[in-house]
């Protein structure tokens, strides 16, 4: 899940659109028969946890653009074909370079050796084989300190960071939600964000001027202990206050451009803060300290023919029966940040969407809409693989022209905060739709889906949906330790995930596609966003 960025949706307007939907007059009942099947074989006989391993122990990580990524969808395909699924299909879209790690090695060398817990950033340089440099910490904030270090820096490996305290691991390392956080979110409402233009800048940004005086300077190599700092350029996405989970846990973020420019800066790593913190404690004390270093990388050029671009979504779908042209959507990232192997960001997503669409099949689930489980690209880099699907299927988020398919869909299902278990669903300001949903989770208070959340909430690729007007919903989900150890970490990996939490995942995602495939309407629509002039 990308949280550094946020996605913000446009402002509600004020007139109702045509395509509004209206409240259901009364409630309709749901296919008890199906939804007991539904549940047996998913709470019996889940795949769950395989699907998580293949994509994450053997294909991860799934950065966009890379051979690794490739080789999961091939898998995925197959598998969803074995199941019987339909229209089983990839759609290419243009992204720019990938990037692979291909080795990596960082010591300290002098005052002694000590191996460095580190991670070169995604779309990082190599450095020029195994190279051994002096290490400099410079303070770098402003254009006008650029003066101070213009021709010292020539060979040195640079930490651009003061050191930072390391709190104790204590608070909420993992987060499964109380009875009271339940409350607040089921009473809280918070309105979706609105894009508020921001004042143009001239010229280059000082990040962009630093990461130039670097080259400029003949840098070797920039080495950082995470953050979002502007001396660093992009961080991970979430502040280190809320990643509680130091001791090695390397937070990474990117380093480099994607376009054509990529290979151009110099290679940047982030180490684990601790070992940041003891070079920078050697330094102020007057003493060398010397790295040995290798960074290296490939990147992926993309290739022009349009069916061999970099990014792709992922389609595969069950048909439906007399509503067989009217359509429900689930959906996961597919794609994934590279210091770790992706498995609770987003491997368990994936599978937990893909095991629901197992299950529909395995109990002959045959719903009046067809469902249509699409696996994004490129979420990563800013919602890219859905953004383009919305843009290609259903409408121009720019001038709000739609096409004929945007009034056949009924509802987007998203999943992409961590492994936890579904506890209920974020209502994105869609009022007209909590009758039904209360209805829904009525049955499944023993799963603990429980809560329907009033808010707006970002930065996932339900948003891309939601900002044409669409019903998009992202699940309220345990974050466990998402937020504290695995956001984008080298600890991303399966062992984090909880079995019985994806289990369960799987299940509520399947039995919200059904019930909203078998309604006599489509789910009750919000207003078309407004467009200004």
């Amino acid at each position: 899940m990308s949280l550094r960025l946020r996605v913000l949706v446009i402002a509600v307007g004020l007139a109702v659109s045509p395509a509004v939907s209206a409240p259901f007059a009364v409630a309709q009942p749901v296919d008890q028969v199906t939804l007991a099947a539904i549940r047996a074989e998913g709470l019996s006989r889940s795949q769950a946890m395989d699907h998580v391993s293949w994509l994450s122990d053997v294909y991860g990580p799934r950065v966009t653009g890379t051979p690794a990524i490739e080789d999961a969808r091939r898998w995925a395909m197959d598998r969803l074909r074995a199941w019987r699924l339909t229209d089983v299909h990839e759609e290419r879209f243009a992204f720019g370079q990938g990037w692979s790690l291909v080795r990596f090695h960082a010591h300290m060398v002098e005052p002694q050796v000590m191996p460095l817990i580190g991670y070169p950033k995604a779309w990082s340089s190599s450095t020029d084989g195994t190279v051994t440099a002096e290490v400099v910490r410079v303070d770098l904030r402003s254009p006008a300190d650029l003066e101070t270090y213009r021709g010292v820096l020539r060979g040195t490996i640079v930490l651009p960071q003061p050191a930072r305290d390391v709190p104790l691991l204590d608070g909420d390392v993992v987060l499964r939600m109380s009875d009271a956080e339940l409350a607040e979110a089921a009473r809280t409402h918070v309105p979706a964000a609105v894009d508020v233009p921001r004042p143009g800048r001239a010229g280059p940004s000082f990040a962009t001027q630093l990461q130039q005086f670097y080259v400029n300077e003949g840098v070797v190599a920039v080495l950082d202990r995470g953050s979002d700092d502007v001396t660093v350029g992009v961080g991970s996405g979430l502040p280190y206050e809320t990643q509680r989970t130091d001791g090695g846990t390397i937070f990474v973020g990117s380093g480099g451009p994607r376009n054509d420019d990529a290979g151009s800066l110099v290679p940047a790593v982030t180490l684990a803060v601790e070992h940041y913190n003891r070079m920078v404690r050697i330094l102020e004390k007057g003493l060398p300290v010397q790295v040995e270093l290798r960074v290296e990388a490939e990147f992926h050029p993309e290739a022009v023919a349009a069916d061999q671009m970099n990014a792709f979504n992922l389609l595969a779908e069950i048909p439906g029966t007399d509503l067989a042209d009217e359509v429900v959507m689930i959906g996961a990232h597919f794609d994934t940040m590279h210091a770790g192997t992706g498995a609770t960001d987003n491997a368990a997503g994936v599978a937990a969407m893909m095991e629901a669409m197992r299950i529909l099949q395995a109990v002959k689930a045959r719903p009046r809409r067809t469902i249509r489980l699409a696996l994004w690209g490129a979420e990563e880099q800013g919602l890219l693989g859905s953004r383009e699907y919305v843009r290609r299927h259903f409408g121009d988020t720019n001038t709000m022209t739609l096409t004929p398919a945007h009034d056949t869909l009924s509802g987007y299902f998203n999943l992409d905060n961590g492994a936890g278990r579904l506890r209920g669903v974020w209502l994105q300001d869609n009022d007209t739709v909590a009758p039904i949903f209360h209805e829904w989770i009525a049955s499944m208070r023993d799963l603990g889906v429980t809560t329907l959340g009033p808010r707006g909430v970002s930065g996932t690729d339900h948003v891309s949906f939601d900002a044409i007007g669409l019903p998009g919903f992202q699940f309220i989900q345990d974050r466990l330790e998402y937020n504290s150890r695995t956001h984008h970490s080298n600890m991303d990996v399966v062992d984090r995930v909880q079995r019985d939490d994806v289990v369960q995942m799987a299940v509520v995602a399947a039995t919200f596609a059904y019930n909203t495939a078998m309604l006599d309407e489509r789910l009750p629509r919000k207003p078309l966003p407004r467009v200004d002039p």
